[in-house]
């Protein structure tokens, strides 16, 4: 149980940096909320607290939203962010990239929280 409580509150943590950086983001309304969810679901994770529904369909929200945002060309993203030297945007792509991922961490994040639900 102390596990639940250091892993969840890590991600609390990173959840609200990442949440914080959205606000100059072009639709920081909409990333905010998605990071506020997920600080949500991992403060419900921090009191042993894993509800089954809202989890899973929180997973299948990220999945559909990580296919849609996908690029597909996630070499040339990565060698684009290494050659700018800083975290601007600087393309569409980039943005969509960067979205991508950061639903598949929320996904990966609360992977033993949807876990957990499922083996009540």
């Amino acid at each position: 149980m102390k596990f639940n409580k250091i892993y969840f509150a890590i991600w609390i943590v990173i959840f609200s940096l990442f949440a914080y950086w959205q606000f100059n983001d072009p639709d920081p309304e909409i990333w905010v909320s998605i990071y506020g969810v997920a600080i949500i679901f991992c403060l419900l994770g921090v009191r042993g607290i894993f509800p089954k529904i809202p989890l899973t369909i929180l997973a299948i929200a990220c999945v559909i939203g990580a296919i849609y945002y996908w690029q597909g060309d996630v070499g040339g993203w990565i060698s684009e962010e290494v050659e700018q030297h800083n975290l601007s945007m600087k393309t569409q792509s980039m943005e969509e990239s960067r979205e991508t991922f950061g639903l598949l961490i929320i996904l990966v994040a609360l992977f033993p929280a949807i876990w957990k639900s499922w083996r009540k």
